[in-house]
């Protein structure tokens, strides 16, 4: 793994990055593809992911194949096919249907802090994955789901609680992912040893 930087994101081989903005401390995986999206601080994503107009909080562990905001076809038309808003493509007198891109672009999926995305896990258009939620490996997420849940299957449906509900509640009063880099680093041997349950009784 490389040593990451609050200055510059870390792009693997063959990325592709579209009006995209990262974070501090962010690695994007070899091969991966980011398009209308913000990446937040400590966020990653491992190898052929696929991000499209998505909001990405901060320490977001996103697996090998993920694909967050895939976009839609125009189901209500005469075709789905895109020559007819990638007409340019097609016809050397046709523009692009500009608003049909706006459109996608406004449907935004967002994923909250300390997520984790599993291999292969979809996240559908205007889905919110909560902080501290996982989607299992190969789940379609097709509605929003509560923070620290974790979701599975075709389509993801809860499993379980990831915590009860007021270590939950807690954890998201105590914001640790908003922390200074010098604060984390003092808790780093905590991060490593405590019990949900122990860290919060020591920093809440």
């Amino acid at each position: 793994m490389p040593r990451l930087s609050d200055t510059a994101p870390f792009l693997h081989p063959d990325c592709d990055i579209t009006d995209s903005h990262f974070g501090r401390f962010v690695e994007i995986g070899r091969g991966s593809r980011v398009a209308y999206s913000e990446v937040g601080d400590y966020s990653y994503c491992d190898r052929y992911a696929d991000i499209a107009n998505a909001e990405i909080g901060k320490f977001s562990n996103i697996a090998s194949y993920v694909r967050i905001g895939a976009t839609d076809h125009p189901m209500e038309k005469a075709s789905l096919h895109h020559f007819h808003y990638r007409s340019g493509d097609y016809f050397d007198d046709a523009a692009p249907d500009t608003e049909w891109f706006a459109h996608r672009r406004r449907r935004r999926a967002s994923i909250g802090h300390d997520t984790w995305l599993g291999h292969g896990a979809q996240v559908r258009p205007e889905v919110t994955i909560g902080h501290g939620a996982v989607v299992a490996g190969g789940a379609i997420v097709t509605k929003d789901v509560a923070p620290y849940t974790i979701v599975a299957g075709i389509p993801a449906k809860p499993l379980r609680r990831r915590f009860p509900e007021e270590v939950a509640g807690a954890m998201q009063t105590l914001e640790w992912w908003d922390w200074p880099h010098d604060r984390l680093r003092a808790a780093l041997e905590d991060f490593r040893t405590l019990s949900a349950v122990s860290f919060l009784e020591k920093y809440a």
